[in-house]
């Protein structure tokens, strides 16, 4: 059962569309991730997901409800939570700090939250009185995620997670966000690192110019001849 649906997305910034009838969806326990050639319009997917494109056709649901008209802030106060790409985290405030900065809705305690948190991301305790600006990018990652999690999301989208991070680093992260998923969160991410992250995802996506080619599980895909060859490099 999917719990947040986007439906025969179209739209695009003002001129043509970027996306057409595009159809994304995750269910909760659940990592599906968005995969394609740059300029597929795998993030403008998402961002029309979070209500930030104007749709001129399509729509979107979560927990079975239409909330195609609500504003991105009134989609973030029913349980979806967004990490961009970059300039993700407080670079001049601590770990703790950041965490604390993703609560700053909440209006009870946040310390339970903060615990699972550390429990997620190990590195992220042991470093968490240490300035955002001086981690590694891989860690920047985690306390960028840490902190979505602090609103306590049902959905959490991920965008280009692993960008710019060495393989190992990109390894660890997708170990994470797999432990996240267990707590039982529905992920959706876009992802260049397509082979990668079809491995850990329940359901992918492949987009070409802003519409589905290939829907299928990660397994499925990763095993699709056309797949491999067009999109996985082989």
């Amino acid at each position: 059962m999917n719990y947040l649906i986007g439906e025969n997305l179209t739209g695009g910034y003002g001129g043509a569309d970027i996306i057409r009838n595009c159809n994304v969806s995750v269910g909760k326990g659940e990592i599906a991730v968005v995969v394609g050639p740059n300029g597929a319009g795998k993030s403008t997917a998402m961002k029309a997901l979070l209500g930030m494109l104007s749709l001129r056709k399509g729509r979107v649901f979560l927990d079975g409800n239409d909330i195609t008209g609500m504003s991105p802030q009134e989609r973030v106060s029913h349980g979806m939570a967004f990490v961009p790409q970059n300039q993700n985290v407080f670079v001049t405030l601590t770990v703790e700090e950041n965490l604390e900065m993703g609560a700053y809705l909440r209006r009870d305690d946040i310390t339970e939250t903060m615990n699972q948190v550390f429990e997620l991301f190990p590195v992220l305790k042991e470093k968490r009185r240490q300035l955002a600006g001086e981690l590694s990018g891989g860690q920047r990652q985690q306390v960028a995620v840490g902190r979505a999690l602090m609103t306590r999301p049902s959905v959490l989208m991920l965008d280009e997670p692993t960008a710019g991070v060495s393989p190992i680093v990109m390894d660890e992260l997708f170990e994470r966000i797999i432990e996240v998923k267990r707590t039982g969160i529905a992920i959706l991410m876009v992802e260049q690192n397509a082979r990668q992250a079809l491995n850990i995802a329940d359901q992918g996506f492949v987009l070409v110019t802003g519409e589905n080619r290939f829907t299928d599980t990660g397994e499925a895909l990763l095993a699709n001849e056309e797949v491999r060859k067009s999109f996985l490099g082989g």
